[in-house]
């Protein structure tokens, strides 16, 4: 083996809840794991600024430093935390194979075991008002953060049905929700679509876009475009909540890990496996029906119970 190549028991690629929780038990298993943090260390939780739904925060938490807590747990048991993206795989279709991995286009590594905790991003208009107050009244996730926007007025993106379910979701805390849906039609199912048009106080707008965000340091407002008319409308809000999906960040796993047409991992029924014999999925990354903190932790322990079951019953291949 050249000596440029590293050899390590368990790699994981990601380091948001699922993988952090992967680590912890990989660690306390003897697995000696090595994590890459990939380019947002953290995971999405860094650009979310409270948390009030995991358990064990009575008072809740920001996200950053939950995520900082889950890395010094992992460390305390032995997890590397290394900062630096994997950038090519190569993983063998062999029970007991090594798992090769390339560290920045360059430093090598065999892993004898793969934890995929890569995630997934959330998609966002790209509008440089909306990038500025994201984390200040701009949120991808209203389950996660519509609580803060109790009795308010608030605006929700999407035609789908992820933003037909967080619509309805928000109509049930805020005052009044706005929908914005780009087309003239929603694109989700029948029953989506009558869900939200027989709330009282879902504000049904067709043919309209985000114009821009209002507001310096917090959402204050939004200024809408019709698509059709050119017309413009301000409107008083305190929070907006983008819906029109999630991109899982599985493009270096194309063509060697079985995946949806959306591009997220499929494991084999209730467990984290893959395709490949070895090769773990946890969090976002296979997971288009949840995507909470708490969710990603456990198919992180999963993952990691996974990965060492794997690893004992290959060595008592060995020995037998």
């Amino acid at each position: 083996m050249s000596e440029n190549i590293e050899r390590i028991k368990c790699l994981i690629i990601g380091s948001g809840p699922a993988g952090y929780t992967a680590a912890i038990y990989a660690a306390r298993a003897d697995m000696h794991p090595v994590i890459y943090t990939g380019m947002e260390p953290g995971g999405q939780l860094t650009t979310t600024t409270e948390v009030d739904n995991f358990p064990g925060y009575p008072n809740g938490v920001d996200g950053p430093t939950m995520m900082v807590h889950l890395q010094q747990q992992a460390e305390r048991f032995g997890t590397q935390v290394r900062i630096g993206m994997i950038t090519a795989v190569e993983l063998s279709n062999e029970l007991g194979g090594l798992h090769k991995a390339t560290v920045d286009n360059s430093k090598q590594i065999e892993a004898e075991t793969v934890i995929i905790s890569t995630g997934a991003t959330a998609k966002y208009l790209g509008l440089p008002s909306e990038q500025k107050l994201r984390g200040g009244g701009v949120s991808a996730c209203a389950v996660c953060d519509g609580f803060f926007y109790k009795g308010q007025e608030v605006a929700i993106v999407g035609g789908g049905d992820t933003a037909a379910e967080e619509a309805t979701y928000l109509a049930n805390i805020c005052k009044k929700v706005t929908m914005l849906v780009r087309g003239d039609s929603m694109r989700a199912s029948k029953a989506m679509q009558h869900r939200v048009t027989s709330t009282t106080n879902i504000d049904l707008r067709y043919n309209t876009e985000v114009d821009e965000v209002l507001g310096e340091q917090v959402v204050e407002g939004l200024r809408m475009l019709n698509n059709e008319t050119g017309e413009k409308e301000e409107i008083e809000i305190t929070g907006l909540f983008i819906a029109i999906g999630h991109k899982p960040n599985t493009d270096i796993f194309k063509g060697q890990i079985d995946m949806d047409d959306m591009g997220y991992i499929i494991t084999k029924g209730k467990s984290t496996k893959t395709n490949k014999p070895g090769v773990f999925a946890s969090g976002d990354v296979q997971d288009k029906e949840y995507r909470q903190a708490v969710t990603a932790a456990g198919t992180g322990c999963m993952a990691a119970l996974d990965a060492e079951r794997y690893l004992s019953s290959i060595e008592k291949e060995v020995t037998a």
